[in-house]
């Protein structure tokens, strides 16, 4: 075979879900469906917390960015899917395969310290709630948002740049729907063993460790809460936490799943599905689990609807 390196080809094509032709078309509308309501549910999100000052505290802050993330990471990796469906096209330029990719893995190591930062939020505020003014502070917030931001970027900018020097088998087609980096991995020739080992040490430090740090946060907030006496209060803390793990699960399963599997496993097929729900399913998930399971969320929005003519109307809906 012919071998080359990434900046020889100008042009990549997708596979896609081509595999499966009498689904094709409900995968599309399914995906559209998705990033539709990813776009809505966390614009609304972002725009109340903003809008109402009673949602001005660490908890909605930290939310707020994991909306802007969400809007973010969905659109690095459907948008071009659901563009190159409608044109018919399904193919990448070089330089927008490289920008995918590097968008994508950006968006979900940030998410993963993200989630990981929200879990020690929820252990302060409940484990230590008299303190938590002060240890949750403005400052504090803010740093954390921006080095979980920091570290999400520079992290795929490591996992990007070997990916793009390696040799291909004169071969431009990528059996997926987006620039996985798994799945161009994949197409290389002779030696990926660096990459794949950097691939694996950033994904333990990105995957299992910040689920341990979250088991062990949620574990000390679970005996604290089993202490309450009141049954409302152990009911309020116990649907405080209940959003955020739903959240936990959903992404953290399906990435474990994705990127810390055996190597002699070999289900690309199965990896596209499970894409679909780490890039699609979650960020769609995040701002209704957020707003259906908080009582503070929908007070804020029925605020803002009672602003409008309509209100009446849309705040009977939201009962």
């Amino acid at each position: 075979m012919v071998q080359g390196n990434w900046t020889s080809v100008t042009v990549f094509f997708f596979l896609g879900f081509s595999h499966y032709p009498r689904i094709e078309v409900s995968i599309f509308v399914l995906c559209l469906l998705m990033y539709l309501v990813t776009l809505l549910g966390n614009t609304i999100l972002i725009s109340i917390t903003i809008l109402d000052s009673h949602l001005h505290t660490p908890m909605y802050f930290f939310l707020s960015n994991l909306s802007f993330l969400d809007i973010w990471y969905t659109s690095s990796a459907l948008t071009p899917m659901l563009a190159n469906f409608v044109s018919g096209k399904n193919t990448i330029s070089f330089s927008g395969c490289a920008s995918q990719m590097y968008f994508s893995l950006a968006m979900g190591s940030t998410e993963c310290v993200l989630l990981s930062m929200m879990a020690y939020d929820r252990y302060v505020a409940i484990c230590n709630p008299l303190r938590y003014p002060i240890i949750m502070n403005k400052r504090v917030c803010v740093q954390i948002a921006g080095s979980s931001w920091v570290t999400g970027c520079l992290t795929a900018l490591v996992e990007t740049g070997p990916v793009i020097h390696l040799s291909l088998c004169g071969n431009s087609i990528i059996n997926h729907f987006t620039c996985e980096i798994l799945a161009l991995i994949k197409m290389a020739c002779g030696d990926t063993s660096m990459v794949q080992l950097i691939m694996l040490v950033l994904s333990i430090l990105f995957l299992p460790v910040p689920m341990l740090l979250i088991c062990v946060s949620y574990a000390s907030i679970l005996s604290n809460i089993l202490k309450i006496s009141s049954v409302d209060g152990r009911s309020k803390a116990f649907s405080t936490c209940a959003a955020h793990l739903t959240v936990v699960v959903l992404f953290y399963g399906t990435a474990l799943s994705m990127y810390l599997k055996p190597s002699s496993v070999n289900s690309q097929e199965i990896d596209k599905f499970m894409a679909l729900i780490y890039a699609g399913l979650t960020p769609m998930l995040n701002p209704i689990i957020y707003s259906l399971r908080n009582k503070e969320v929908k007070m804020a929005v029925k605020k803002i609807l009672m602003r409008n003519p309509f209100s009446a109307i849309l705040t009977s809906v939201l009962k």
